[in-house]
């Protein structure tokens, strides 16, 4: 099997890192147009099936030439390169997978479906930690139950020893961060699909040890597809990202008083935008490169099974890697992009077109590989014997059971 990996950084390295040890992999292809960021991906790496390539993410001609004869091409570049690089792999004939980042994006590259299948290859968008992780679980826990009433899905990156008062660690993005604090988050209320603010209706959560009790609250793009996919079906739905208590208070005070506003000010003689300083201090505040981090997904599904009502509790939590150096984060996001594309390169997955993660990815079988790897996905089914439908089965149980005698 031959890969190609567009993106160096943390993410793209992480995914090389799962790639190499495979034995049946041959080699990957890592192109970044920073040399410098090869050079030190290559050097982490340190495997001989690695191949490096100076090469910007938007020369798709370049792309296409060079993912010719590969089985798989998986960007980990920012977003907004995603629907060119997903023709190009349809151009080159190579199965495509992103880690998505931006919910428009993500549809416009499913709407490439037809001229995937035609060409013979499958696109999937959006495989990431959430979206990614997250809606295989989603779509895994709606499969188990007869009618859905709730699907709650919960997670976060967080340090293993906050420190007050922010309590947080920066082990992405700052500009992804700032957007999933401040953008419109979507859920889905009654069937129906709705705008909810993001860090808005903030609750209390509490999980597996060590954390114990947490907040969570909407978060931009956490739903991504499944909001699309499962309207009309599920009653309620949505995604909230986890954080220490005090925390997300902390973001809305920021965020009422403008601090994230993308409108520029005029400063002392200076023009900026306090966004922009905002990422910067987050960049400066929040990165703190010997701190470790962890990732929790802490999610539920509630609903009926045979007349009865019932639910399954979805549980994972990862730590940072003290042997590999690598951050709990990405583990979780590059990890699962790996897997699903060694899953087309094998045909695990095969089925050409587009496809939402959620209808794109078998569950079991992923869930399966993340456990070789470590990153431990348990769920738990019980009945809710308090629950409404139960109660009234009971109920007509022992009428029937009173004629009876």
């Amino acid at each position: 099997m031959k890969f190609m990996i567009l993106g160096s950084g943390m993410q793209g390295r992480a995914c090389a890192y799962d790639l190499t040890r495979n034995p049946a992999v041959e080699s990957v292809l890592l192109a970044d147009s920073s040399a410098e960021n090869l050079a030190k991906a290559a050097t982490w790496l340190k495997s001989k099936k690695v191949e490096t390539v100076q090469l910007s993410a938007s020369d798709t001609k370049r792309v296409v030439e060079l993912a010719r004869g590969r089985n798989v091409l998986i960007s980990c570049v920012p977003y907004f390169l995603n629907l060119e690089l997903a023709k190009a792999a349809i151009e080159a004939k190579v199965h495509f997978v992103d880690l998505g980042g931006n919910t428009d994006v993500v549809l416009q590259e499913l709407k490439l479906g037809p001229l995937a299948a035609k060409a013979g290859v499958t696109i999937l968008p959006d495989v990431g930690l959430g979206p990614g992780t997250t809606s295989t679980i989603a779509a895994h826990g709606i499969a188990q139950l007869d009618e859905v009433d709730e699907v709650l899905l919960r997670d976060g990156g967080l340090p293993q020893k906050p420190k007050p008062p922010m309590n947080y660690l920066l082990t992405f993005s700052e500009h992804g961060l700032i957007n999933e604090y401040v953008a419109d988050a979507t859920a889905i209320r009654d069937g129906k699909r709705v705008t909810v603010p993001g860090l808005s209706e903030t609750e209390e959560i509490e999980l597996p040890k060590p954390l114990g009790r947490c907040e969570a609250a909407h978060a931009a793009g956490g739903l991504s597809t499944l909001a699309y996919t499962y309207e009309g079906k599920v009653r309620s739905m949505d995604c909230k990202l986890i954080r220490y208590p005090g925390h997300i208070a902390v973001i809305n005070a920021l965020n009422t008083m403008g601090f994230f506003s993308e409108e520029k000010l005029q400063v002392n003689g200076a023009t900026l935008a306090p966004r922009e300083l905002s990422a910067k201090l987050f960049r400066q505040h929040f990165e703190r490169p010997n701190d470790k981090d962890l990732v929790i997904i802490h999610s539920t599904v509630r609903g009926e099974k045979d007349g009865r009502r019932a639910e399954i509790v979805y549980d994972m939590l990862d730590y940072f890697d003290d042997k590999s150096k690598m951050t709990a984060m990405m583990r979780t996001t590059g990890w699962p992009a790996s897997i699903a594309a060694q899953m087309l390169a094998t045909k695990v997955i095969d089925k050409p077109g587009a496809y939402p993660v959620e209808l794109g990815i078998p569950a079991e079988p992923f869930f399966e590989e993340m456990k070789k790897r470590g990153l431990n996905i348990s769920w738990q089914f019980r009945w809710l014997e308090d629950a409404p439908a139960a109660t009234a089965a009971k109920a007509k149980k022992g009428a029937r059971e009173k004629v009876a005698a």
